[in-house]
């Protein structure tokens, strides 16, 4: 029975409706001490900026739900929710607001992209100036990918509890550093620890704008946030490579230049960063008017739901770091997603690592040239785009009877096309053939690593919600892990088995992989109830 208390103005109900889901392994022993709340190592940890008029306390507007026990008594915990309506919930943030959000966090992804691609076309002046052979330049690519793929399993669980817009803000910043090394560096060692650190600062702009998306835009209007987002990611490395090429054969400009362009840019996000984003996870701004609340009642026993995984500084560790891997191990959705993915992932740095040497050998292209082939990934993001466009039309059509699955129609178009641009990409690679055969393979492979992408966020950002980031930081590390690989072994594979059978190969794997699509889109329902993490976002539902 709801009751209200008069003092507060505050609504109560009983823990059973507490709509704010916590991470599974936390049993209700484990929740926090009302004491514990205030320990230095949240403060410490807690890092968000200054809270503006619109946070003021308000006690009228704040819904609370109380754990009942029998007769109610002082020592109830009061838990803090956000009121239907209440503009502090990011989720009720304007349209514009929302949109600006969108498009800042995913301009971080374009430049993090594009710097991923670029620095592979600088070999040539990079290599001759620090002496550097070709297997410690490809290193270089390398090892941004693994820096993109491990400092997610920490950074964006720690997003979930502490806030996303300092990550980014500190993000852009370190990524903006690491790039200015890379510029001035004096020899390959350098080059190669500032591209891991990199890529570690620039994971931010992929593994959390999935979950930055899912905090403030609602299941049925995800889609074109997401495909905004998206088409940044995959044509940042065609815009990338496009300047690069013509930048890497200016002799005045060469390689160090292709950094400087990034540091420009990056500058620019660091910029926007606190002028346009504001903080969008909700459990985070809860836990501040709790705080608040706390503070101002003298009253210990308010708390938000989120605070209720905050049992110790290890248990908060242990949460953090672990969740994007359990949910990847013991989560068949994103398990079976981050395999497809990561594959996608690998084959995108394939087409990277050798368009140049393909286009050279074969065609005699020079090196401004071969960059400008990289257009066909911008070309294949846009007709990307609009596949997504109608199906956007066809999950505002099915999701009443399918749920998330609805999100699945264009992955499943996908899967078939992505072997097809393989097999015409390798088999294209002969000299009698028009260059224009390969520049095909390469517009429909992006077209379906652009969808593959925008299935994989969306649909795990409308199964896992508020554990969102997390899912994706899992299959991020699956991708990048393969993205880390996959350039190490390309130029021996091509070198032995030539671009016609190695593709090929590549392209038989990948049919192997059609069929996940298709099961997810027939059993996901039924996954998803026996999952400890989709289950809650569906019963919140």
């Amino acid at each position: 029975m709801q009751t209200v208390d008069s003092s507060h103005q505050l609504v109560r109900r009983s823990l059973g409706d507490v709509h704010e889901p916590i991470d599974a392994r936390i049993s209700p022993s484990d929740r926090a001490p009302d004491a514990s709340l205030e320990e230095s190592y949240i403060r410490q940890l807690r890092a968000h900026p200054t809270d503006n008029g619109q946070e003021k306390y308000a006690a009228a507007k704040l819904e609370v739900q109380t754990e009942v026990s029998g007769e109610e008594s002082s020592d109830e915990t009061i838990y803090v929710e956000f009121e239907d309506g209440d503009p502090r919930n990011p989720a009720n943030f304007s349209y514009v607001r929302r949109w600006v959000i969108t498009l800042t966090a995913s301009f971080f992804s374009i430049i993090a992209a594009s710097t991923s691609g670029a620095f592979a076309l600088g070999f040539p002046s990079m290599t001759r100036d620090l002496h550097a052979t070709q297997i410690e330049a490809t290193l270089g690519l390398s090892m941004f990918t693994i820096g993109f793929g491990l400092v997610p399993l920490i950074s964006t669980s720690f997003s979930e509890e502490f806030g996303r817009q300092p990550l980014y803000f500190f993000s852009g910043i370190g990524c903006l550093l690491m790039h200015m090394m890379t510029a001035l560096a004096p020899n390959t060692q350098t080059v190669l620890a500032a591209r891991f650190f990199a890529g570690a600062f620039g994971s931010t702009s992929s593994a959390m704008v999935g979950g930055t998306i899912a905090d403030i835009w609602a299941p049925h209007e995800r889609g074109v946030p997401m495909s905004a987002f998206a088409v940044m990611v995959f044509s940042g490395p065609g815009i990338g490579c496009m300047a690069a090429g013509w930048i890497e054969q200016n002799a005045k400009l060469e390689w160090r230049w292709i950094q400087w362009i990034h540091v420009i840019w990056l500058g620019i996000f660091v910029i926007a960063v606190p002028i346009c984003m504001k903080e969008t996870r909700s459990g985070v701004l809860l836990t501040r008017l709790a705080r608040r609340l706390r503070k101002q009642t003298g009253n210990p026993h308010y708390r938000a739901r989120v605070e209720d995984e905050r049992a110790s500084l290890r248990t908060l560790i242990y949460i953090s770091c672990t969740r994007p891997i359990y949910l990847l191990f013991t989560e068949p959705l994103v398990a079976s997603f981050s395999l497809w993915a990561g594959f996608a992932w690998g084959i995108l740095y394939v087409l990277i690592e050798s368009i140049g040497p393909a286009f050279r050998t074969v065609h005699n292209f020079s090196t401004g040239e071969v960059g400008s082939v990289f257009a066909a990934m911008i070309v294949g993001c846009i007709f990307g785009e609009a596949i997504q466009i109608y199906q956007e039309r066809l999950y505002t059509k099915y999701h009443p009877t399918k749920g998330p699955e609805a999100r699945l129609y264009s992955a499943c178009l996908a899967a078939v096309l992505f072997p097809a641009g393989m097999f015409i990409y390798g088999w294209c690679t002969f000299s009698f053939v028009p260059w224009i055969g390969m520049v095909i393979g390469i517009f429909v492979i992006m077209t379906a690593l652009f969808v593959i992408y925008v299935a994989v966020f969306t649909y795990l950002a409308d199964c896992y919600g508020i554990f969102a980031s997390s899912a994706l930081a899992g299959q991020s590390l699956s991708r990048n892990i393969m993205g880390t690989i996959f350039p190490l072994f390309t130029e021996q594979l091509y070198a032995r088995l030539t671009y016609h059978w190695g593709t090929t190969i590549f392209a038989f794997i990948a049919i192997a992989m059609i069929p996940i699509p298709y099961i997810l889109l027939w059993k996901g329902p039924a996954i998803r109830a026996h999952s400890k993490f989709a289950s809650q976002v569906t019963h919140k539902r």
